[in-house]
C-alpha cells in the first residue's frame, strides 16, 4: 500500500512539474476538458522530469501546446517546494528552448 501512495505522490508531482512548465510557457486558456487531457498526455510525457532527468522532447512539445490556466492556481508553496522551486523549473522551460521572463509569478513560484 505504501508503494500504491508513493506512486500517486510521484504522479501529483509530475503533474505538477509539467503544469509549472506549461504555465511558464504562457500558452492560450483552454476548456476544463481540454485542461484534464493536457495533465493526461503530460504526465505521460513528462514524468522522467520528477525524477530528475531533462525533459525530453515529447515533454518539451507537451509544455509548448499546453495552457497556462490549468495550473497555476494549483501551485501552493508546498507544490513549489517538492519540485525544486522557480529557478529549477526555469531551466527546464529554458532547456525546451523557451525565455521565462523575469517576475513571471503562477502560483506560489515567481520566475528570478
Amino acid at each position: 500500500m505504501g508503494g500504491m501512495q508513493n506512486m500517486r505522490g510521484r504522479s501529483r508531482t509530475v503533474m505538477v512539474v509539467l503544469l509549472v512548465l506549461m504555465t511558464l510557457l504562457g500558452m492560450k486558456m483552454g476548456s476544463a476538458a481540454d485542461c484534464e487531457e493536457e495533465k493526461r498526455l503530460g504526465i505521460q510525457a513528462c514524468k522522467p522530469v520528477i525524477f530528475g532527468q531533462q525533459p525530453s522532447p515529447a515533454c518539451c512539445e507537451r509544455a509548448r501546446v499546453s495552457t497556462p490556466e490549468c495550473i497555476c492556481p494549483a501551485i501552493s508553496p508546498k507544490v513549489a517546494f517538492l519540485i525544486g522551486g522557480a529557478k529549477r523549473l526555469v531551466r527546464l522551460v529554458e532547456g525546451c528552448g523557451r525565455r521565462v521572463p523575469p517576475g513571471y509569478k503562477c502560483g506560489s513560484l515567481t520566475a528570478p
